[in-house]
């Protein structure tokens, strides 16, 4: 049995390293040298292309390289009946939770601002709101949304949470379901996005919704590009409904050089850098579950596919 790493236009050599030294004689392959197909019943995998795997007869399991997975789940020709599993990584999980705790303080105490203000050499000191005084909403309450929503709590703020089930989360309040929705975005004054990539949570950043919430409300997305209607955003904070937006990821990666977003002064920019992957943090796991496979084990992390993460 061999392991096939995928992750295109990306040097993987220290993640075969780290597999090799947390399982020697592991036989890995890397995409996409020669290997015989035959031989592959695990890989792992990030952004592969479309197709790809539906040419390995033996294939079992499909390891993200990441928290996200639907990258894998996109793909209309991923074989039937192939296992998918993600990364549940606390390390990840922290370094996201505080970016986005980076992100809600550089609003509130207007740092951006501040930046914009130096270029005019304007001394002008803005109000600023107390934590304990702002409502945060975040949407999604997996292992992120909640770590998440935890921090924001710890430093003082409102936190609220939506999701599919509802969370007993402590100082945190829950709304879930749809019926809840319109509730919670009345009562999040910062919007952040943490929700899985679905057929029914893509595009759900849209006008309608930013129209739910109060005036001068600010966005973050640090889920997927793709939860994001982009010209609604640029439409809803042009006409003062929105006081601005942070966004980490989008639709198109890198985003191109002419895209409105980077000239657009209440909107800020950073190049997917909310949490990077780590071999040495991830590999662990994929290793645990790579020798569960093989012994007939169930498997941790498990992707629902029918939900889609």
């Amino acid at each position: 049995m061999s392991v096939l790493v995928v992750s295109p236009g990306r040097d993987v050599s220290h993640w075969v390293e780290t597999l090799k030294s947390q399982h020697p004689g592991m036989n890995v392959y890397v995409y996409p040298e020669d290997h015989d197909k035959e031989e592959v019943e695990f890989a792992i995998s990030w952004k592969h292309p479309r197709g790809l795997f539906k040419n390995y007869p033996n294939l079992k399991v499909v390891a993200s390289m990441g928290a996200g997975v639907d990258h894998i789940t996109s793909d209309p020709e991923f074989p039937e009946g192939v296992k998918i599993t993600r990364v549940v990584d606390k390390q990840l999980t922290s370094d996201l939770s505080e970016f986005v705790l980076a992100l809600v303080m550089n609003h509130t105490r207007h740092l951006s601002a501040y930046k914009h203000q130096e270029k005019d050499s304007n001394w002008n000191v803005l109000k600023y709101c107390h934590n304990s005084d702002m409502k945060v909403g975040v949407m999604g309450m997996g292992v992120i949304g909640t770590a998440t929503a935890q921090l924001l709590a710890k430093n003082k703020f409102k936190v609220s949470g939506w999701s599919r089930s509802e969370k007993d989360c402590e100082d945190i309040t829950s709304y879930y379901g749809d019926n809840s929705l319109d509730e919670f975005l009345k009562e999040s004054e910062i919007l952040i996005c943490l929700l899985p990539l679905t057929d029914e949570t893509s595009g759900i950043l849209n006008k309608v919704l930013f129209e739910k919430l109060p005036k001068g409300a600010y966005v973050i997305n640090v889920g997927r590009g793709e939860h994001l209607e982009e010209n609604d955003l640029i439409e809803m904070i042009d006409s003062g409904h929105l006081a601005g937006a942070a966004l980490d990821v989008f639709k198109e990666e890198p985003l191109p050089e002419d895209h409105a977003f980077w000239t657009h002064e209440r909107i800020s920019i950073t190049p997917h850098t909310a949490s990077l992957t780590q071999a040495e943090s991830v590999v662990p796991q994929i290793v645990e579950n790579y020798e569960r496979f093989q012994e007939g084990e169930e498997l941790k992390n498990l992707v629902e596919q029918d939900r889609g993460y």
